[in-house]
């Protein structure tokens, strides 16, 4: 028999052994997963579905209208060299900054109709094959 070196071996109790062993089921990394199931039945909102994508095209539109105002002052007040300097480069930046987030959440809903008719079909043939299976 061979001597397996003390380094080598790992003691039960140590963290190490634990992070080798699967600790969660099937089951627990479903609940903990972020993203949602196929199998949470429970109705949601529309406020609870759309919340993401309206915050993000109302903050990507409040920093569009920024930038429009700061673009329209850079180019209509009579300022010094440098402050005129600024405003003529900040201003388009976030103009195409909220352009950016307001074309990411407008792009976000059709997205997550998607998902949802997806979702509700998947749901009708589980219960469909269900009800077939168990007759």
């Amino acid at each position: 028999m061979e001597d397996v070196p003390k380094a080598v071996e790992v003691d039960e109790k140590s963290p190490e052994s634990k992070d080798l062993l699967p600790s969660q089921t099937a089951s627990s990394l479903c609940i903990s997963s972020r993203s949602e199931s196929v199998w949470t039945t429970a109705p949601r909102s529309s406020w609870e579905i759309y919340r993401k994508p309206a915050v993000i095209m109302s903050v990507g539109g409040a920093i569009l209208l920024f930038g429009v105002v700061l673009t329209c002052l850079a180019y209509t007040l009579t300022l010094g060299n440098k402050s005129l300097e600024v405003l003529k480069m900040t201003g388009p930046a976030f103009l195409s900054l909220g352009l950016m987030m307001l074309v990411c959440g407008l792009v976000w809903v059709p997205i997550i109709k998607k998902k949802q008719k997806q979702r509700q079909k998947s749901v009708f043939f589980q219960s469909l094959k269900s009800f077939f299976l168990n007759r």
